[in-house]
Order: C-alpha cells, then structure tokens, then sequence
C-alpha cells in the first residue's frame, strides 16, 4: 500500500466483514461531498458529465480511486451506501440534459449523504429512500417461502411467514417501539422484534403453546439488549390496560394480529380458542372483543395489521377474511389503509397434494386458495 492509505480492497476490520461489497460502498464522505461540490460549480454540461464519469469508474473499481473517495480512514467520517443506487444517481447526474437539472441532482444527492430525514413512526431515511428495495409497497406480495433463518421454524401448525412482521415492523415503528401480538402462536413477532430491536409483548391462550414461543423466542439472539414479554391469557378476556401497566409500559406502537381461520385448525380444546367457535358470528363476536381490549393501548396515528384468509366449506366460499375487517370497521375507531394480497404457496396441507387439490377444483366447480389477506389499518380516535 502506498502512503499507508487503505482503499476499498485493503482494510479489514469489523466493519469490512459486516459489508456486503457486492452491493455497497463504503466511502469517504468528507472527500466525496468534495468532489460533488466541484462538479457542482462547474458550467459546462459536457465537463460535468466527464466529471461525473469519473466517480462512476471509481466506484465500480476501486483500484482507479485517485481522490481518495474510498480512503476510509482519511478524514475519518465514512458512510455505507448501496452501490447500485449509487451508480444510478450519479449516472442521473452525468445524462442530464441541463446545468441545471444535473445540478439539481447533485445537491439531492450530497443532501442523502448529509441529512437523516425520517417520519414520526418509523426509522427509515427518506433521503436514501431509493436504498429500501426490499421494502414492499405494492398490494401484492408474493412470499411463497418462510424465513427459517434463526429461531424461525415451521414445526407450529399455523404460524404465519416471518416476512410479514418484519416488512409492518420496519416501516411502521422505530427502534425501542412496543409490539403488541394478541395471538401470539408459536412466537414469530416477538422473534422479529428481537431481530430488529423492537420491544414485544405476546399473549397466547395455550400454556403448552406458550412454552414453544418463549423456547423459540428465547434462542434467538438479543443483539439490541430488548425486552419480550410471553403472557399466558385469553386476549378476548384481558384487560391489556391493566398488563401493560404491570410492566410500566404506557402503550405500545403496533399491534398485528393473526388469529385463527375460524375452524379450519384446532388450535385447542378451549371454548374460548376462536377455531373453536360454533359458528362464523361466534368466531366474529370473539374476534371483536380482542379489537375492543386492544383498542386504548394503542397510540393515536399508530398502525394495526390484521393477517387472515377464506375458508371454504360444504361447497361455499366463505369471506371470513372479509367478515373480519368488517368487524374492526364497524366500530368506527379505525380507518383502513390498505388491503394486501399474500400469495402462499407451500402450506402443509397442500404442499404435497397439488394434483389432488387441481382435481378436486375442476369436479368441485371452485378455485383453489392461493392467497391470503393483511389488512391495514390506522387508528384516528374516532368514537
């Protein structure tokens, strides 16, 4: 190495193994502000995309870098970027067809990497919001196999794909925020909360339920230093008010809920286990009392995710996931954000039976399920 400075390719420290150099940069964002700035003071359109094509060699091979824009330790200050969001800014930069517009491009471009701009109810950069990809937005949501990395497995009949709290919990909370899971299961939530540094508040029915959620949740790592609490209750009968203030917990910041699909899983022996509901109005009627007991410990503004799909039974589709958002609706305390439609595709009922369930659809005269429904929705305090 020349003048001891370490480029890209050369140092290797903690941070360097945590990088994914595939995909992100790690640059000089002192010398890199810099370098913008001079393109920026330039007037001739040609000289600032010359310029500008400059970085871009840079960044797509480091060993080019003669300004010193990934000397990480010069300086001192240094910011990990996506690469290809990098690229794509500065090549937004280099074909603009104006001064003007190209330097429009680059002031928006220094403010990403100098200005942390985020909303009341999450900890996302809008500044870099192009970094996000894998943050959903669409109504569709195509997520056909469940994360099994750490503590999450599928040996619980029922739990839902991990995917699901993890997408709520990044974009609609913060670190250090409370989740609120009524029916807990086997522990997803709360795993997801440990994972992302949320604190989570689980209520399961089922003592021998509650004991696989908190093994489950307790072998996942705690790198945040968070708290989970695992409360063995019948969330149609809790006073949650009253718990949370056990604990010193004001309120909490998100609730998800994902209760059973009436009867088509019997989850327990329990009369007050909603699989175990003699009829769809029962099933609605204890769905509803949780929504009601739920209700005051949640923030105004804050977000309430229900994840539930059909049923079909004696020949008849049933839109129990309807009937459901309907229950919340009615009250007139929430507003509905969004309807999203999850394709599943590897359930343990259908996974190995494909062909019986196409032949069972075409004599049957039905569709078969391929989907489920998260409904989002807002509380605005309307009484």
């Amino acid at each position: 190495m020349k003048n001891n400075k370490i480029t890209l390719f050369d140092f290797n420290t903690e941070f360097d193994k945590k990088t994914n150099w595939k995909r992100e940069s790690i640059i000089n964002k002192n010398m890199f502000l810099e370098v913008l700035s001079k393109i920026e003071e330039l007037n001739e359109n040609n000289k600032i995309r010359f310029e500008t094509l400059k970085v871009i060699e840079i960044i797509k091979n480091p060993v080019k870098d003669n300004f010193g824009l990934l000397n990480i330790y010069s300086n001192g200050d240094t910011v990990k970027v996506n690469k290809d969001v990098l690229l794509e800014d500065l090549n937004q930069i280099a074909d603009s067809q104006t001064i003007d517009r190209a330097k429009y491009y680059i002031r928006r471009l220094k403010k990403s990497l100098t200005e942390i701009k985020t909303s009341k109810i999450n900890d996302l950069n809008l500044n870099r919001w192009k970094e996000y990809d894998d943050i959903l937005t669409e109504s569709l949501w195509i997520l056909d196999k469940r994360d099994k990395s750490g503590a999450h497995n599928a040996n619980y009949w029922g739990n839902f794909i991990p995917q699901i709290p993890n997408q709520f919990l990044r974009r609609y909370t913060k670190q250090g925020d409370w989740i609120l899971d009524p029916f807990l299961g086997s522990g997803t939530t709360l795993i997801e909360c440990k994972r992302l540094g949320r604190n989570g508040i689980g209520v399961e029915l089922s003592p021998e339920v509650v004991t696989i959620a908190k093994k489950n949740i307790d072998s996942e790592e705690n790198k945040f230093n968070i708290k989970t609490e695992v409360i063995n209750a019948d969330s149609t009968e809790l006073d949650f008010k009253q718990e949370l203030e056990k604990r010193n917990i004001k309120s909490v910041q998100f609730l998800i809920m994902h209760p059973p699909y009436w009867d088509i899983i019997k989850f327990s022996k329990n009369s007050r286990d909603l699989s175990n509901a003699k009829s769809i109005e029962e099933f609605l009627n204890l769905f509803g009392k949780v929504v009601d007991n739920t209700y005051d410990v949640l923030d105004e503004g804050r977000y309430f995710a229900v994840v539930i799909g059909d049923k079909y039974s004696q020949g008849e589709w049933i839109p129990l996931a309807f009937y459901t958002m309907n229950e919340v609706l009615k009250r007139g305390k929430y507003i509905l954000k969004s309807i999203i439609v999850k394709n599943f595709e590897g359930t343990k009922g259908k996974i190995n039976q494909k062909k019986l369930w196409r032949y069972r659809a075409l004599v049957g005269g039905f569709y078969i399920f391929k989907h489920e429904y998260i409904f989002l929705f807002k509380k605005e305090g309307k009484k």
